[in-house]
């Protein structure tokens, strides 16, 4: 197959400005660029599926530049349904700084900033050089605008378009860029880039977009929700990562090899045979998640993720770090404590058993674990020195419920 093709069935084509590009794409020699803005201090695993692009269209010859917007993040891209909030200059600029940071580990391609060539243009020579470009029935024309326009759009918010345009046409003109690539839901600013272009430079550019990352429901990978995977393992770490690759919607799952991995053609294919006829052993799951973490984190952090959750199937958790007790474990119901605890009032204060009597026969019937251990006895103390670093103790309640105490 060649980029194109490959491209095409992998799903990562959704809309192309030209028939032209197809044999330019194959050809290789392009310059192009993907972006996103520093709305946050790193990146999350749509940013991810996006910005692999870069390395396929890499690996076939072309150029790439990654764009992290200081100047366009302060505006905010126009959400489908409400004004974006704004944040700070100096919030921007450290996000800026994360998210550079992370490109350039994860994938050692240049990394630019609009806010330094958008910084200096005042307010007059921004309307004068750009704004004439730009019909106003054109830009209500563009989908995002128009799903806006009943429910209102500020001035600032509408101006955005330009200045991605305005992104494009400068790294067209300084940096040889004829080729902007993009999620689905930036076409119309891929468009009045190319516009703008061919309007001020009579020259022709390109671009094409993605389909985004979704779930099965149609809602995306960010972090809108609340539940973002990120990159920055600080945020989620490889045992969070693996745990939601690994418990990954079947019908999705192949979408997300073909988009987040480099696996070929054939193996994918395999791993989707696999999931039809042997969907209990989750194979293409656990290739995804191994694929995914070591590009992300590396080999040794996919081991210590693949190790820890083999203990923690297995009950077996007595070697488990601190740190890595708070990766296993954070979501579960925690509780704060400053003394020892008898384990019968353990139980009932985490929500394990309703009253003394319940946690009395959880005990003696042989079905609560304390850091990993079987405990039969009524008397058992749970103690701070006892715990994972001093500072949490992990209790097991049946097979599947867990509890944590922390050790003030």
């Amino acid at each position: 197959m060649n980029i194109y093709e490959e491209l095409e069935w992998r799903g990562l084509i959704k809309d192309v400005s030209s028939e032209e590009l197809k044999d330019k794409l194959n050809k290789g020699g392009m310059t192009f660029y993907i972006g996103t803005d520093p709305t946050g201090d790193s990146l999350h695993i749509g940013h991810f599926s996006s910005f692999l692009i870069s390395k396929r269209l890499k690996d076939a010859g072309h150029n790439p530049i990654l764009l992290v917007g200081g100047a366009t993040g302060l505006i905010g891209d126009p959400k489908p349904d409400t004004e974006r909030p704004m944040i700070t200059k100096e919030q921007v600029d450290h996000n800026f700084q994360c998210l550079k940071k992370q490109a350039q580990d994860l994938f050692g391609f240049e990394v630019v900033n609009n806010y330094d060539w958008s910084k200096d243009i005042n307010f007059i020579d921004f309307l004068r050089d750009f704004g004439k470009y730009f019909n106003i029935n054109y830009m209500l024309s563009k989908d995002v605008v128009k799903r806006r326009l009943d429910l209102g759009i500020t001035y600032t918010e509408f101006s955005y378009m330009i200045m991605q345009a305005l992104d494009f046409e400068w790294l067209f003109r300084n940096k040889d860029c004829t080729l902007q690539v993009a999620g689905q839901d930036q076409w119309g600013n891929i468009t009045a880039g190319i516009e703008l272009i061919r309007k001020k430079n009579a020259k022709e550019a390109y671009g094409f977009t993605m389909p985004l990352l979704t779930k099965s429901d149609g809602t995306k990978f960010g972090k809108t929700n609340g539940q973002a995977i990120w990159l920055d393992r600080s945020k989620t770490s490889p045992y969070e990562m693996y745990q939601f690759f690994i418990n990954s919607e079947d019908e999705k799952v192949i979408d997300y090899l073909k988009f987040l991995t480099f696996l070929s053609k054939e193996e994918i294919e395999e791993l989707e045979e696999k999931n039809k006829t042997q969907p209990h052993l989750r194979e293409a799951h656990k290739a995804l998640a191994k694929e995914v973490i070591t590009f992300i984190h590396g080999a040794d952090a996919y081991q210590e993720a693949l190790d820890m959750s083999q203990m923690l199937f297995s009950g077996q958790i007595q070697e488990l770090t601190y740190e890595q007790v708070q990766s296993c474990f954070n979501g579960v119901p925690t509780t704060d404590v400053d003394e020892d605890l008898q384990i019968l009032n353990a139980l009932v204060m985490v929500g394990a058993a309703s009253s003394n009597r319940e946690a009395r026969q959880f005990v003696t019937g042989g079905s609560v674990l304390i850091n990993g251990e079987k405990v039969t006895d009524v008397e058992f103390t749970i103690k701070k020195e006892n715990a994972f670093g001093e500072k949490a103790t992990v209790i097991r309640r049946g097979k599947k419920n867990y509890y944590v105490i922390n050790h003030k």
